[in-house]
């Protein structure tokens, strides 16, 4: 086993408060800072690389805020208390959380990450205040560590586990590419009307409309069309004769002719959650999660609720489902979800949405996502203690397109690859989560040695 050492936390790191630059003087803010609060770290994700907010060298000078380095760690102290992640640049931060860095030659900051990993629980368990639970400085003189004399048996501790994260990381990244090519061929097929606009301005031009359209859908150049093969030049042909080539005139402005109008409610079937009392929740992990935004946001957790009751089957979830929370602070839960964690059961304040067929799922999906700033607006503007909601009111009352339901199928068949992709990637990191938190707390304690690890 490798030599430990004990210590108070306080005694192994610095903690460094941060602040907020005066909201009426505009030459503190919109410059090239980033400028951290709890919105842009609550994920679960060890690296946080961007923010909301940024402000000026003006308002960095001119305020109490901190600027942190690259690797520091930064953790919520109040309000939602406990998250945590490392900067992968320079970050300023509010007077809501602490910047934590490892003093040298004592502890290494990739070191300290696991540590407080594994430490969130107590140091939330120590928190007090009057109206909100509150992480102070002194806060961490009540929690004793014990870590590695040695640091160069920190860093080998760290890059095992980094190894586990920077692998999440990639998988995260190929999730969101996968998504953004599917956001980007909805937009241009449902929102923007790319086809039929191509189609449009070929008639006027005397060319091809349905050539038009098909250099619109597939990004090519006439040249590269031609130098396609036989099977995927006819899939997309057919897919190009597909789309109108004129568009009248509606409530919602200029739509491809054949189309219709429904309100967002009506697109699906939204089913609202179950409002799960504690003598539903089991003492332990047997039985069903509860499925909440936490869930749906992070997976699976140690903070997450079983039961080993039975509820009515139009609260089951399952791998392949998708939700909308419609509940919530309208930043950070107002948004659609797919979910791959298994079954549960859905709790309150989240939307299963209940579609005919993988086409509808994935226009709805990507629609919701689409209008994800519309509802969050929405929500905002009558939101009471930080809370925000759309309601089924409000579902009704917004009007969307209706497009012919052969296109929901066609644009199925593209899309379904991504989203197969996606549930495969989504496994992976489900997995590869479960292994890291399975080593961290042993590797930390010494419990599984440094060298088991490695050489298996």
């Amino acid at each position: 086993m490798n030599d430990f050492a004990t210590y108070q936390l306080n005694e192994i790191i610095e903690i460094i408060g941060g602040g907020t630059p005066k909201r009426d003087n505009p030459s503190f803010w919109g410059g090239d800072i980033p400028w951290l609060s709890v919105v842009d770290f609550n994920n679960d994700k060890r690296y946080v690389a961007s923010t909301v907010e940024r402000i000026t060298q003006q308002g960095l000078v001119g305020s109490s805020t901190k600027l942190l380095n690259t690797g520091d760690i930064i953790i919520s102290a109040r309000g939602t208390v406990g998250c945590l992640a490392q900067l992968s640049m320079p970050m300023a931060f509010n007077q809501s959380c602490y910047g934590l860095r490892g003093k040298n030659n004592v502890i290494i900051n990739d070191y300290l990450y696991y540590l407080l990993k594994i430490k969130v629980r107590e140091l939330k368990q120590k928190t007090h205040g009057a109206v909100f639970d509150t992480i102070t400085k002194e806060t961490f003189l009540h929690i004793n560590v014990n870590i590695p004399i040695s640091i160069n048996v920190q860093k080998k501790i760290a890059k095992v586990l980094s190894t586990l994260d920077d692998k999440i990381h990639l998988n995260d990244q190929l999730n969101q590419t996968l998504e953004s090519i599917a956001q980007a061929i909805f937009k241009s097929w449902f929102i923007d009307f790319d086809p039929v606009r191509a189609k449009i301005t070929a008639k006027q031009t005397g060319q091809d409309p349905e050539f038009a359209a098909m250099c619109a859908i597939s990004g090519k150049s006439e040249a590269e069309l031609e130098q396609m093969a036989k099977e995927d030049f006819a899939e997309l042909q057919a897919t190009a004769a597909l789309f109108p080539d004129e568009l009248i005139e509606s409530e919602l402005g200029e739509v491809p002719k054949g189309w219709g109008l429904q309100s967002l409610y009506d697109t699906a079937e939204f089913v609202n959650g179950a409002a799960f009392k504690a003598k539903d929740f089991s003492s332990n992990t047997k039985g069903l999660p509860i499925i909440k935004i936490a869930e749906l946001k992070q997976g699976l957790s140690a903070q997450t609720k079983y039961t080993n009751s039975t509820f009515d089957k139009k609260y089951k979830v399952s791998s392949g489902d998708i939700f909308y929370s419609w509940s919530g602070s309208p930043e950070t839960s107002l948004d659609v979800f797919k979910w791959f964690g298994g079954d549960g059961w859905l709790n309150q304040h989240i939307f299963k949405i209940n579609t005919k067929n993988k086409g509808q799922t994935y226009f709805v999906y990507y629609l919701l996502k689409y209008l994800k700033p519309t509802l969050i607006r929405l929500a905002t503007n009558k939101q009471t203690t930080g809370l925000g909601h759309i309601t089924v009111a409000d579902m009704k009352s917004l009007q969307v397109i209706k497009p012919e339901e052969h296109l929901f199928l066609r644009y199925a068949k593209i899309v379904a690859p991504f989203y197969e992709k996606e549930s495969l990637l989504k496994q992976e990191i489900i997995n590869l989560a479960m292994l890291r938190d399975t080593l961290l707390p042993k590797l930390l304690s010494g419990e599984v040695a440094l060298g088991d690890v490695i050489d298996g």
